[in-house]
């Protein structure tokens, strides 16, 4: 990432001819807000100035404690290429929320996420990298412009056209990514009817977590751009495969060697990574309702659609969890399966990191948590128990539960982001448990 300045950051929007700022957060529920500047305004933006009501934001505080202030990551300064330039061209900076206290707010998800990881230097570890794979679909819209669960195509993996109707959809998300400094690595039709994956290169973890936001609102936008809907939601349709946000993640040193990676082990993997790996294994039905936080995640998270259930890890078992792909060396990773884009990108790192800690802390060689190489599917419960293999959670209400159980994530999220959390989410659950949907008149209507 280009480290930036005040100065260069005014350089840039007057020779850019920038008319207006885009200053962004995200909510605890992972959504990105916004207070919108004329450019005029920058520069007190630039000093930490500029003010917002944070009693309006989810999750953030009561309305005696409004008074909240943005300040700029001056790193973030991005010019968005392809929002509409009539009054000038529209640039952004992700922002940090401080209280009218001056102290950094302790429901920031982005603070939330920094927290851990002075917590990961403190261990001599220099870096996360983290690389984020999202999946979604495409749908078209009806006629008065509202979205259907119609796929815009009946492609499957790697089709082209004419099968693959999305071609030249995916071709500008992926340029328009590139005019953004996104480092594009594959672009391709996922299983799915009107499913689609587009990798780029990972990143340090504040850097990742910020650009897989900004990877969300730049496929919205262009999907809107050509007449469909693109979501992240994990099943939108049943009997087929869901999307999923596969996390690659390593550790580095100062020199950026990876610390996953041993020659002399047969498994070419570190004593840390394996330390990594049970720790995030021992804490992932606890961090469940954080990494799949909808109703709708569970629907992904079932057998026959490729989508891990079960709680292990291998480095050949794609049914497994956490996947170790066959790149050693500088590749070596962890692929974490489960996750999905529905979730808060800087929580959802935060708690992993949090667990893989705990793991590093804590586990001794051995009582590590061993690969598993069967084919997990087609064991019965039983023989999962018997090898100590849990399952995720079914539903969203035992992933609340199970967050509950965890002094971990308490400590991880701060009182304030837990229970808030908590409340949004068991709201949530609620409000599906008391609907009544379709499935139900068709199925009993007539008893």
């Amino acid at each position: 990432m280009k480290k930036m300045t005040k100065a260069a950051i005014l350089k840039s929007a007057k020779d850019e001819k920038v008319g207006y700022v885009r200053l962004q957060f995200t909510d605890i529920l992972g959504t990105i807000k916004a207070v919108e500047i004329s450019v005029s305004q920058l520069e007190s933006a630039l000093d930490n100035r500029i003010m917002f009501d944070g009693s309006s934001i989810e999750g953030f505080v009561r309305i005696k404690e409004a008074d909240m202030y943005l300040r700029p990551d001056l790193d973030t300064w991005m010019i968005l290429s392809f929002e509409d330039q009539t009054y000038g061209k529209v640039a952004r900076l992700i922002c940090d929320v401080y209280t009218s206290y001056g102290k950094p707010f302790q429901g920031d998800p982005r603070y939330i996420l920094k927290k851990q990881i002075k917590a990961l230097n403190d261990l001599g570890i220099a870096a996360l990298d983290v690389g984020f794979e999202p999946e979604f679909f495409l749908f078209k819209l009806d006629e008065n412009g509202q979205p259907t669960v119609n796929p815009v195509d009946k492609g499957s993996y790697f089709d082209l056209s004419p099968m693959d109707g999305a071609e030249y959809v995916r071709r500008d998300i992926a340029m328009e990514l590139e005019k953004l400094n996104f480092t594009i690595q594959t672009v391709h039709h996922e299983v799915a009817p009107g499913q689609e994956e587009i990798n780029f290169r990972f990143a340090h973890v504040l850097e990742a977590c910020d650009n897989v936001q900004t990877f969300k609102q730049v496929v919205k936008f262009i999907a809107r751009k050509h007449g469909y809907l693109a979501t992240f939601m994990p099943k939108p349709i049943a009997g087929i495969n869901g999307s999923g946000m596969h996390c690659n993640c390593s550790l580095a040193d100062a020199d950026g060697t990876n610390l996953f990676y041993d020659a002399n082990d047969p498994m070419k993997l570190s004593l840390l990574c394996r330390k990594w790996i049970s720790g995030i294994i021992k804490h992932a039905r606890n961090l469940s309702a954080i990494t799949n936080p909808t109703v709708n995640s569970y629907k992904r998270l079932i057998p026959g659609y490729e989508a891990p259930c079960y709680v292990c890890w291998s480095d050949a078992n794609r049914s497994s969890m956490i996947r170790i792909p066959a790149t050693r060396g500088m590749g070596t990773r962890t692929e974490l399966r489960h996750v999905d884009g529905t979730c808060n990108p800087y929580l959802a790192l935060a708690g992993i990191m949090a667990a893989g800690m705990d793991g590093i802390k804590n586990f001794k060689e051995k009582d590590l948590v061993p690969p598993v190489y069967d084919n997990i599917f087609a064991l019965s419960r039983e023989q999962r128990e018997s090898m100590g293999i849990q399952n995720l959670p079914e539903n969203l209400k035992d992933a609340l539960k199970e967050m509950r159980n965890d002094p971990l994530i308490y400590q991880t999220l701060g009182e304030h982001t837990y229970n808030k959390y908590l409340e949004a989410k068991e709201i949530e659950w609620d409000r599906f448990r008391t609907l009544i949907t379709p499935w139900e008149i068709e199925k009993y209507i007539n008893d």
